[in-house]
Order: structure tokens, then C-alpha cells, then sequence
């Protein structure tokens, strides 16, 4: 799967690309993780600019979640606190087993942003989550004639219908499914599929890949 472009992301969203990754990066609390480094090392932020070459008043605000850090900050002052940057992408350790996704946070994209077409539109339920076991997706796949683009990617697979019908093309088989019915497969075989009702399908898509290719 491939993310969209930022006018998408806009009309499909209703919000701007900018806005989009202020959200996504508040449940990883930069700032207050940055602000308990600091002051466990009883570090002021003057002091820490010295460190860093950062000013204060750009630490205060990072701390207060008012600017967003880039990577090269991230990592000058990760080298300060002699850490990695995965300390500041890492889970919380009072929330790592969990983590709820509004639907009103979620962004549907395209099979590609690119097509005219698309033989499918998904949404992450779960883009908050790190170091995940499997990807899970919310999609909807539009009635349509042809199949969508064939692919293969590592893991397995599974599909649930929740409405509607869907054809599923899987090592050049066809398979036929309606709501209710579900689907298992090896993913590494090239798959595509097909809206198969008038109104298309709508499922639930699991992966275990590390990359989520739907």
C-alpha cells in the first residue's frame, strides 16, 4: 500500500498533510519525553541548548508539543542523552499492550494514488501500534470489471466480508465470497480482487507482513 498525495490526504480527510503528522506523532508525547530526559539529567533548558546548539525557547516549545521536531533534532539531542531515536518512537510502557484508533482518525487511501480507478480504498486500524504482529484494515472495494493490480508480499493473509461480494483471484483460481464468508491464504502467491456486487464489498483484511500491502 502507498500512502497518498497531500491533496488527497486533504479531501479525504479533511485535513492538511502537516496536520496529519502533528497527529500521528502526539501518541508517541515527544515533548514530555524529551522534558523527563531532561530533568532526570537535572538539566535546565538553557544548559541543554549549550548541549545541544538548540535554543531554549525552541526546547520549550518542543516539550510543550507546539513545534515538531525533525529528525536531525531528534538525534542531536538523542546523542546528548547518549540514547537512540527509538527511545522517542518506542510505546509507552503503561500503554504498549494497547492502543485505540477513533474513526474519525483514520485516512482512507487509494490501491494507488496514481490510478483513476482504484480496485480497492483502505484504512489502518491500527497506524498508532508499533513493533505489530500483524496489519489490520478496514476496505472497500468498489464494483468494478476488472481485478485490481496482482501482487504478492511476505506473510499470510486473511479477509472477512462485511457487506456485499468479493472476488478474490489467487494463483490464478478465482474465488467467490459474500458477507460472512472468510479467507486464509498464503500471500507470497500473487492475488488481486474484484468488487462483485453491485455495490462492491466492504472487509475487515489482516497481514502478518511487516509492510502492509493489502
Amino acid at each position: 500500500m502507498t500512502e497518498s498525495s497531500t491533496s488527497e490526504s486533504r479531501s479525504l480527510a479533511g485535513e492538511s498533510s502537516e496536520e496529519t503528522i502533528q497527529r500521528v506523532l502526539s501518541g508517541y508525547e515527544l515533548g514530555r519525553k524529551l522534558r523527563q530526559m531532561r530533568l532526570r539529567k537535572k538539566l535546565g533548558l538553557v544548559e541543554l541548548g549549550r548541549h545541544t546548539g538548540l535554543s531554549a525557547s525552541m526546547l520549550s516549545q518542543l516539550e510543550n508539543g507546539k513545534l515538531i521536531p525533525t529528525l536531525p533534532t531528534l538525534a542531536r539531542i538523542a546523542m546528548v542523552f547518549d540514547t537512540g531515536l527509538d527511545h522517542f518512537f518506542s510505546t509507552n510502557p503503561e500503554n504498549r499492550s494497547f492502543h485505540l484508533v477513533r474513526a474519525s482518525e483514520r485516512i482512507r487511501f487509494p490501491e494507488k494514488p496514481e490510478l483513476r480507478s482504484p480496485g480497492y480504498f483502505f484504512e489502518s486500524l491500527a497506524f498508532s501500534a508499533t513493533n505489530k504482529g500483524l496489519q489490520g484494515f478496514w476496505a472497500d472495494f468498489p464494483p468494478r470489471e476488472e481485478f485490481s493490480l496482482p501482487h504478492t508480499h511476505e506473510g499470510q493473509e486473511l479477509i472477512y466480508i462485511v457487506e456485499g461480494g468479493l472476488t478474490v483471484r489467487h494463483s490464478g483460481e478465482e474465488f467467490r465470497m459474500e458477507a460472512g464468508d472468510s479467507a486464509y491464504f498464503d500471500a507470497t502467491e500473487v492475488h488481486s480482487y474484484r468488487g462483485a456486487m453491485p455495490d462492491g464489498a466492504k472487509a475487515i483484511v489482516a497481514t502478518t507482513a511487516a509492510n502492509p500491502p493489502l
